[in-house]
């Protein structure tokens, strides 16, 4: 058996309480042996949970934590309550520890990016971290980021964004040279503004390093699977993410009601269960679940904070496959890789408030 992957969950992050993130680890350890997690939270809410399940049991420990961060905190706010002492501090500090591969919380999206920044540091050589996001498209999955973290962005970030999620590729889809592309109003290069020109300018030299410059790529590229990585600033990024699981749920919720609709059409629903239910599956937003905080001295994933079980037991096969395919040590090497990038200072945890996702 391979190595014990560790993840530490913040358990009372999100919208529906601990039971979601003990329930969601269960499912997965049923299909992942090799995985232990520390769930970190009330032990008078989390003990009683994890009694349910016997089996989960011995591979679990509790670490208590009194406060919870809410999900209407501010970064700032968040900060000055819960560190030291919060659920969702705690989670990511046992990273920094050393006592966790990955962490994973479903908790206020802005006070984790301020947690994590302030706890583990940008990577040197990384202006500021990035919401990477797992997208399924026509072709295969890709990343898109920055999906959160960063409302506006210069070409300095958006290269750091390029290097990032082309690290991502390499680790989680076995891709030497992942195709890489930005997202523009138009695929011409006199389109978009001076600061997507200039990244343009930046990554086309630096094509052939780890990653091929695809040039830049429209909104419905994304769908399309045209590039490995699309690359955008975090207000963008949102909004598209935002837009593709509502476009998901108004065609699922179209796709039930047609079958529904008479007895011609639920006769020939029973008849296409099989392909129907692998449809259901491609458009349930639930596999889309699970944002990867890049660019830090350590992995944490955020957990949409509406998710059920399977949503969470999703976001925890994202940190396993991550730190099972040791993404530090891949952004690490494609770090290296760019020393002609330049360097910057990190901003502050609190000087950029992510959006709530």
């Amino acid at each position: 058996m391979t190595n014990t992957i560790r993840i530490s969950v913040d358990a009372m992050g999100g919208d529906k309480g601990p039971r979601i993130a003990v329930h969601g680890a269960r499912l997965f350890f049923k299909e992942r042996k090799n995985v232990s997690f520390i769930f970190h939270g009330r032990e008078q809410d989390l003990l009683p949970l994890i009694d349910e399940y016997p089996d989960l049991k011995p591979h679990c420990r509790v670490v208590h934590a009194d406060v919870v961060i809410e999900m209407d905190d501010k970064p700032s706010q968040a900060l000055r309550k819960g560190r030291g002492s919060s659920s969702m501090w705690a989670a990511v500090q046992s990273v920094k520890d050393g006592e966790a591969d990955v962490a994973v919380s479903g908790g206020n999206t802005g006070a984790l990016m301020a947690m994590s920044t302030f706890c583990l540091r940008p990577i040197e050589g990384i202006s500021r971290p990035a919401i990477a996001a797992i997208w399924p498209t026509l072709r295969t999955d890709i990343i898109v980021l920055d999906v959160g973290a960063t409302v506006g962005g210069d070409a300095k970030q958006l290269c750091d964004f390029s290097i990032l999620g082309a690290a991502l590729a390499r680790a989680l889809f076995d891709q030497d040279q992942p195709t890489v592309g930005l997202l523009n109003v138009g695929t011409e290069e006199m389109k978009g503004h001076d600061e997507v020109k200039e990244a343009a300018r930046i990554l086309g030299a630096a094509s052939g390093e780890g990653f091929v410059y695809h040039g830049f790529v429209e909104g419905d590229d994304i769908g399309k699977g045209t590039v490995d990585v699309v690359v955008t600033e975090g207000f963008a990024g949102n909004i598209a993410l935002k837009t593709a699981e509502g476009t998901a749920r108004q065609v699922g919720t179209y796709i039930r009601n047609a079958l529904k609709a008479d007895i011609v059409s639920m006769l020939g629903a029973l008849i296409a269960s099989q392909a129907l239910g692998a449809l259901k599956r491609k458009l349930d937003p639930r596999n889309i679940n699970g944002g990867v905080f890049l660019g830090l001295n350590g992995i944490v994933i955020k957990s949409h904070g509406g998710t059920d079980e399977i949503g969470f037991k999703g976001a925890l096969g994202l940190a396993y496959e991550m730190a099972r395919n040791k993404v530090m040590d891949k952004i690490a090497d494609g770090m290296s890789r760019f020393p002609t990038l330049g360097t910057t200072t990190a901003p502050s945890a609190t000087a950029n408030e992510a959006n709530s996702a």
